[in-house]
């Protein structure tokens, strides 16, 4: 009996995870209205002449996050409390304002002629590409600590 209860728990177990597998990674398109507010101002103050084209809510296992692609080819990932996570300019450059202020200045300091095309960012680091292909990660604490091209 105690066997056919482990088989059982076994099983359960297994077909919970399947499902959970089977509906994380779900891309489903949503109205912009239906982002987070933090998102929806961001977009309102910083892309205001833009188009929103597409945006759409990912579930996943633990998380969801939210994409959005605007008219001009730009892309932004937002957290589900709808906090940027990454940026992604195909053409033009990303809004000096959406940039920390440390990296703003150093990128002056040491790239003042190149414009950031992507930023992603995360707790624990912040990774930008600039015009020229050079990828620059910084550390929480706003220090480089890799240069890749």
């Amino acid at each position: 009996m105690k066997r056919m209860i482990k088989i059982l728990m076994i099983a359960i177990c297994c077909m919970l995870t399947c499902n959970m597998a089977a509906n994380a990674g779900n891309d489903k398109p949503i109205a912009v209205n239906a982002l987070p507010i933090k998102a929806q101002t961001l977009l309102s103050n910083h892309f205001n002449n833009q188009k929103v084209i597409l945006a759409t809510i990912e579930t996943g296992v633990i998380n969801k996050s939210y994409d959005v692609v605007l008219q001009n080819g730009t892309k932004l990932e937002f957290d589900k409390k709808g906090n940027l996570t990454e940026i992604d300019c195909k053409q033009g450059k990303v809004p000096a304002k959406l940039i920390p202020q440390a990296i703003r200045n150093y990128l002056k300091e040491n790239y003042p002629a190149q414009a950031v095309k992507k930023i992603e960012m995360n707790k624990n680091e912040y990774e930008v590409e600039l015009a020229n292909g050079l990828d620059l990660t910084f550390n929480k604490h706003f220090q480089v600590i890799d240069i890749d091209r």
